[in-house]
């Protein structure tokens, strides 16, 4: 009961200090889940977010939902997953009651600015993080570099590129244990 607790108030101590949704939380996953409780490696946590890019629903909830699978089975699902969602639930709720009121406030506007630009860097950082664990060799780098182009400049959606990834590196392995024989 108390590792259950404990997902849930990791969770949603983790949603309720970000903004951004799942790529901004990717460094507030990697700092808590990999750095300080050690319930995933770097690798766990890249191949997570990949999975929750390819199934319906939300980036961080598919995320902490298997992660939360991962840990303690369907009722540590359950508990990341009530985690991540409680405290956005409830600050949409207090923060729609008074949005519309204070929106065009330029103190409102100049904040939300400083916190897109904050996120942003976050996100950055843990790419590079995350970056120097993902991409281990040439033909790795290769497919780094195809799917930033892809995303980047043609819009490639992320589902499409990570199953395309997913299989390029299959087919590398496949040509390297073919070369080994």
């Amino acid at each position: 009961m108390a590792k259950k607790l404990e997902l849930f108030l990791t969770f949603a101590r983790i949603s309720a200090s970000c903004f951004g949704g799942g790529y901004a939380m990717l460094p507030f996953f990697q700092q808590e889940l990999v750095e300080k409780k050690g319930w995933l490696t770097d690798e766990e946590l890249l191949d997570l977010n990949a999975v929750a890019q390819c199934t319906p629903g939300v980036i961080a909830v598919n995320t902490a939902t298997f992660c939360g699978y991962r840990t303690r089975g369907v009722s540590g699902a359950l508990c990341a997953t009530l985690g991540i969602l409680a405290p956005p639930i409830l600050i949409v709720l207090v923060i729609s009651a008074f949005f519309w009121t204070y929106a065009d406030n330029p103190w409102v506007q100049y904040a939300l600015t400083g916190i897109r630009a904050c996120v942003c860097a976050l996100i950055i950082n843990s790419t590079v993080k995350l970056y120097k664990k993902a991409v281990l060799d040439v033909p790795t780098l290769l497919i780094f570099l195809g799917a930033f182009v892809l995303a980047a400049f043609v819009g490639l959606s992320p589902a499409i590129l990570v199953i395309a990834a997913g299989a390029v590196g299959l087919a590398l392995q496949a040509l390297r244990k073919g070369a080994d024989r």
